[in-house]
């Protein structure tokens, strides 16, 4: 059986593979699952660590009915998607003698319900796909990967959450689709062509985690199709941020106390203010016995988005995603439908923005919770991803200008993989008797600044930082990884000394090959460096 699960920052989805119907359906995990009849099935993305030396822990709909998520305990996690392979300075709770970090968190969250998934359906060790952020750095990818490999599943793919949310819309007949998927802790904007035209015989790609015993095309019965994505933008924004712009309000406007309990309430408010003009919630301090009446609408609403820079946020991602698209020749009246998804996509300002761009009538919102987890199944049913690296990747060296390090582009963002012709770079020794050459490879951001994840007190935020330098994330410094050619002989400034071609392979794999120019010895043949993103 295929299951696919997205696991968002605020709720978590799984779907499968009906092979009776042919037709996905959501999963409803008892004691796991959301006690509701409004929306679909979801889990609440939430952790509380009853024994960390053992890994014994409570997931989802089962830490609220406790009142977990209340009690204000360092054990309670939330939004822990958000600080996954990312620095995060100030405090990290140890629990039992032991030092947590998030991807500790996540790693137990999903194990735990994969293994509650298996209990209720006993064959899901047949295939599964995971889906993630457009803009998710290497370190996420690698965390998913190692995660994965103790999994008791035979087969186990990734695909970006945009590309899938398409195809869970079931628009296969159009020809370009943007993907808006706002959830709880990311904004990601993708521009999807699905190309009904192309009848290809390989096997299914996307990227592979995990390899069982057999293919996952073997499986399908179904033509091949092809997805490609032609644009991509980001935000570390979501409705997680918006709970707390509007908490923060009422501490401002009311002194409310901020507090997990009034951060749910704000909540709360927003998730009504999606179906009515005006919403409420009351909330009682049973330590000074005072209460509150939390009351809102949406223009007192859509005046803290602008005052936090939401709408101006929304625009940078929007223009970015259309200048990708026009240098394919794309303009916005040739998207044929634009699709939201996650459950910040209901906000009423969210799709009056959206209106400003696109005529209403190619916008549809109906499905913001199952789409990606639905789309996903595809993958496993004859679906071929045919996608190009979101970041750029490049080389550190000495600025001798500004007399620091910096770096140097080698691959540029949007390149199709696999490459055809390697990237070529020629170096030469920097002091007499060289006895080796070392070389960092790095994975390029964006240059308008990089994203802090920090705490707050109990509060887990993410903020941008403005900055004229780009933000990286090293691929190969560490001792050991940094050193790409020995010399024998030693090499001396002032002639170039080796060739190193640099390639993508179909698995997104960056690998080099180093040349001595010297004594023509090939010193590395494709050699792994690191998986890009």
């Amino acid at each position: 059986m295929a299951i696919a699960i997205d696991f968002g920052t605020s709720n978590t989805v799984i779907a499968r593979w009906n092979p009776v119907t042919q037709q996905p359906e959501t999963l409803n995990i008892p004691n796991l699952s959301i006690k509701q009849s409004l929306n679909p099935p979801l889990i609440p993305s939430l952790v509380y660590v009853e024994d960390a030396v053992r890994g014994k822990v409570l997931v989802g709909q089962q830490v609220r009915d406790r009142g977990l998520d209340l009690s204000g305990e360092s054990r309670f996690f939330r939004s822990f998607k958000r600080g996954i392979g990312a620095s995060i300075p100030g405090f990290m709770p140890e629990l039992d003698g032991q030092t947590i970090n998030f991807e500790q968190v996540g790693k137990w969250f999903l194990s735990e319900v994969i293994s509650q998934l298996s209990t209720t359906n006993p064959d899901v060790g047949d295939s599964l796909v995971l889906t993630v952020p457009v803009d998710s750095f290497e370190a996420y990818r690698h965390w998913l990967g190692e995660v994965c490999q103790a999994l008791p599943v035979e087969q186990v793919r990734m695909l970006d959450e945009p590309t899938a949310a398409a195809l869970g819309y079931g628009l296969t007949e159009q020809d370009n689709l943007l993907v808006v998927d706002f959830g709880g802790g990311t904004l990601d904007l993708s521009l999807v062509q699905l190309d009904k035209s192309v009848k290809n015989t390989t096997k299914p790609v996307g990227f592979l985690l995990k390899w069982g015993n057999k293919s996952l095309a073997e499986d399908s019965k179904q033509k091949v199709k092809t997805a490609r994505v032609l644009a991509k933008a980001g935000q570390n924004l979501g409705g997680t941020d918006i709970d707390n712009w509007i908490v923060d309000y009422f501490a401002k406007t009311q002194g409310l106390a901020i507090t997990p309990l009034t951060t749910r309430l704000a909540e709360k408010v927003k998730i009504q203010l999606s179906t009515q003009t005006q919403a409420s919630e009351v909330y009682f301090n049973d330590e000074t016995f005072e209460s509150y009446e939390l009351e809102l609408n949406r223009e007192t609403l859509e005046n803290i988005l602008k005052e936090n820079s939401f709408f101006e946020l929304l625009d940078e991602s929007m223009t970015s995603l259309l200048q990708q698209a026009r240098r394919q020749g794309i303009e916005v009246t040739d998207i044929d439908a634009v699709l939201l998804v996650g459950g910040t996509s209901q906000l009423t300002a969210l799709q009056s923005w959206i209106h400003q761009y696109f005529e209403p009538n190619k916008v549809r919102c109906e499905r913001p919770f199952e789409a990606i987890a639905q789309g996903a199944l595809q993958l496993a049913q004859g679906l071929e991803i045919k996608d190009f690296l979101y970041h750029s990747y490049g080389i550190r060296y000495w600025d001798r200008r500004n007399k620091r390090h910096n770096w140097h582009p080698i691959i540029p963002p949007g390149q199709p993989y696999p490459t055809i012709n390697p990237v070529e770079l020629v170096l030469g020794a920097s002091m007499e008797n060289q006895p080796s050459i070392e070389l960092i490879m790095g994975e390029l951001g964006t240059d308008a600044g990089a994203t802090e994840v920090y705490f707050d007190g109990d509060r887990l935020v993410t903020r941008r930082l403005e900055s004229e330098r780009t933000s990286v994330t090293p691929l190969n410094d560490k001792d050991g990884a940094r050193s790409i050619a020995k010399l024998t002989p030693p090499g001396f400034p002032g002639s170039d000394r080796i060739k190193i071609g640099f390639q993508v392979d179909e698995q997104r794999f960056l690998r080099i090959t180093v040349q001595d120019l010297l004594t023509h010895e090939i010193l590395l043949e494709n050699k792994l460096v690191a998986q890009l993103s």
